[in-house]
């Protein structure tokens, strides 16, 4: 018998999920898009729990709001077969060096978000999310950040504001 893999899907908000609010006429986090991501993908052989944690834009998180992601990672890797973290690119890398910093997960805990909100035309919100639902299932146990064709393990992981993507910090 096939083993099905287990993954938890931790939504804290971010670009990635912003919709446009026509009454204010801003994109803003009322409302997750993850469960219609998540219906258009083939994704046979994952079993997927979603773990709505919390929909701010990571530029309005605190340090209670980061451990708290890092502490929900590392719990669901423990009864998991990995972990995908949705969360603004602003403020991934401090609760990926976070949830690093909680010492050696179980499974894969892997972050990832986008650019460009997922209702916008030229998104990177699918490639991203699908890309990490990959890595998930062939990373080993670690603190992973997933974007743009990439793999990036924490610690030393930021955002290069110019390039519009995420870097090792020791490549510059």
């Amino acid at each position: 018998m096939h083993h099905r893999k287990r993954v938890a899907v931790i939504s804290t908000g971010g670009t990635i999920e912003k919709t446009y609010d026509e009454l204010s006429g801003v994109l803003a986090n009322h409302v997750s898009v993850l469960d219609v991501m998540l219906a258009a993908l083939v994704l046979e052989g994952v079993e997927v729990e979603r773990i709505a944690l919390m929909k701010k834009d990571s530029l309005d998180m605190d340090d209670a709001d980061h451990e708290l992601i890092a502490q929900t990672a590392h719990a669901a890797a423990a009864t998991h077969d990995g972990v995908v973290v949705v969360h603004g690119t602003d403020r991934l890398h401090i609760s990926g060096e976070r949830t690093f910093a909680r010492g050696p997960c179980a499974a894969p805990i892997v972050f990832t978000g986008a650019m460009r909100p997922y209702e916008l035309r030229n998104t990177d919100a699918t490639q991203n999310l699908t890309e990490a639902l990959f890595a998930v299932q062939v990373l080993p146990a670690g603190v992973y950040a997933v974007l743009h064709n990439r793999v990036l393990q924490f610690p030393g992981v930021r955002k290069d504001r110019d390039r519009g993507t995420f870097v090792d910090a020791a490549d510059g």
